[in-house]
């Protein structure tokens, strides 16, 4: 009978896996933050329009807010409380999943790369879920994601850039380009 019971609570609960620590600092999620985002590659624009040149500037509170955005219009979004860190030329993308009875910590490391074309491509280095490798489903769905934040529906505002260089340090990334 006791043999039961445990089963029985186990099945009614959530296994947490553990699973890596966040690199720093909770970044309060901020609805408003997601639309700084789209409005600096606005102002950016604007600004190139007299010379060409484009500079844009994002910080780790506006990428926070624009992945949790875009996570909570999905009906069961793959990751919950996503935490965006910009550090050491590396996007670091916390958060938790749960999928099943499991739930744990994911942390995915993530080196921007500028191609020959000068567009952003996203190259995942490392990935930790608990004890077991990272979905690729939600690898896919993080780099997609990115890939939006810059060259996706706010990217059409980016589409005509080519990059000549990005730099990722102390919690913001900054992208310098021209209009092509």
């Amino acid at each position: 009978m006791t043999v039961l019971s445990l089963l029985l609570s186990l099945l009614a609960c959530t296994l947490d896996v553990g699973g890596p620590e966040p690199p720093g600092i909770p970044i309060p999620i901020q609805p408003a933050a997601a639309l700084e985002v789209q409005d600096t590659w606005q102002a950016a624009l604007t600004d190139a329009a007299l010379d060409g040149k484009i500079t844009v500037i994002l910080n780790e509170a506006q990428m926070t807010g624009f992945i949790a955005q875009r996570l909570q219009e999905s009906e069961r979004p793959l990751l919950m409380e996503p935490q965006i860190y910009l550090r050491e030329n590396t996007i670091q993308i916390y958060g938790v999943i749960e999928r099943a009875m499991l739930r744990g910590n994911i942390l995915i490391s993530i080196k921007p790369e500028i191609t020959d074309e000068g567009d952003i491509r996203f190259a995942i280095s490392e990935a930790s879920l608990g004890p077991v490798p990272a979905p690729d489903a939600l690898l896919a769905a993080l780099s997609a994601m990115l890939t939006e934040a810059f060259t996706g529906s706010i990217g059409t505002l980016a589409t005509g850039i080519r990059v000549s260089s990005l730099a990722i340090a102390n919690g913001e990334m900054a992208i310098v380009g021209e209009l092509r």
